[in-house]
């Protein structure tokens, strides 16, 4: 069989015919650009992939990790970017590889970056202090109205947790303020000391609040509730907080993709090289394990799923951005 193939390539050869291609794989180290600080949820998701590689093999090539996380994680799109055409630079993020662009002058355009996959879903959850009143979304919008000074604290300014304060108020038409931390962890606290009145924090950074009683789930913004194999605080378990839709706000789906993406420029085959690599790594008990400990949704797109999911999320998005003046100019 080996002669016979290297007979059909010399013969290719001589006729002018091109012999098939052969496909990508990595023979040198390939760089995963962490767009954020080390421990932080993005940090966490590229490294946890990184060992699910290296525990099944599932790439030849060594994988190096690197964190650029200034900017909100521009830092890191601009350096992916510049390296148009690598096949061994892959920058992991979110929704901000392409929203950063919309909504703040950076040097880079999400064109300048290739889709690869997403791999999980980071929920968002109405989250109100321990010994509020409030036990529904309806209650909840009740008590904004009425008090006219609800303030919902959040991770940075005009990204994802403000974005849904705006889309919460447009849907019931409350008044919430806002007010920025420098991260979700920092809104619990602020909750948990009754400083704010509620936040929007993704289930895993208010977990440990939850579980003191300092902070207690109202929504899920979500079509279905969530999936859970199990009691998180007493009797409750994940998959009892009602959506937020059919408990008093009319908001279906919200949520953060974790998401993988090359520079613009490479060819067809290293994109699905790594796409299905990294499907792989979506299909082990390890990633499952992932999922579970940080509260995320299963959630895997690549391809024209993906490109379609970015372009609807992107639209709807610059829609809030825009009602708000948040967009770059």
């Amino acid at each position: 069989m080996k002669n016979t193939v290297s007979i059909a390539c010399i013969m290719a050869a001589a006729f002018g015919v091109a012999a098939p291609a052969m496909a990508f794989e990595p023979n040198r180290p390939v760089e995963f650009v962490v767009t954020a600080g080390p421990g932080g949820g993005t940090d966490i998701f590229a490294r946890t992939i990184q060992s699910i590689i290296a525990k099944y093999e599932l790439m030849k090539a060594p994988v190096v990790v690197t964190n650029k996380g200034s900017a909100g994680g521009a830092e890191g799109f601009v350096y992916t970017a510049g390296y148009k055409g690598d096949a061994y630079k892959l920058a992991f993020g979110t929704n901000n590889a392409y929203l950063l662009p919309v909504r703040a002058k950076v040097p880079y355009t999400s064109e300048d970056l290739t889709p690869v996959a997403a791999l999980a879903a980071d929920e968002f959850v109405l989250w109100v202090n321990g010994k509020a009143e409030v036990k529904t979304a309806a209650d909840f919008v009740a008590k904004a109205k009425e008090s006219g000074n609800y303030k919902v604290g959040g991770s940075q300014s005009k990204d994802v947790d403000q974005i849904l304060t705006s889309m919460i108020n447009d849907a019931t038409g409350a008044k919430l303020g806002y007010i920025p931390f420098k991260s979700g962890g920092e809104a619990a606290v602020q909750l948990a000391g009754e400083h704010i009145a509620a936040n929007v924090n993704n289930p895993s950074e208010n977990l440990g609040q939850w579980q003191a009683g300092m902070v207690k789930p109202v929504c899920v913004f979500k079509s279905e509730k969530l999936k859970s194999g199990g009691k998180v605080v007493g009797e409750q378990g994940w998959g009892d907080i009602p959506t937020c839709k059919e408990s008093g706000i009319a908001i279906d789906n919200y949520s953060m993709p974790r998401t993988v993406w090359l520079p613009a420029g490479v060819e067809k085959d290293v994109v699905d090289f790594y796409a299905g690599v990294l499907k792989k790594v979506s299909e082990t008990p390890e990633w499952a394990k992932y999922l579970a400990d940080t509260s995320q949704s299963a959630d895997y797109m690549s391809g024209t799923q993906l490109a379609d999911f970015i372009k609807g999320n992107e639209a709807s998005v610059t829609q809030v951005l825009k009602r708000e003046g948040w967009l770059a100019n």
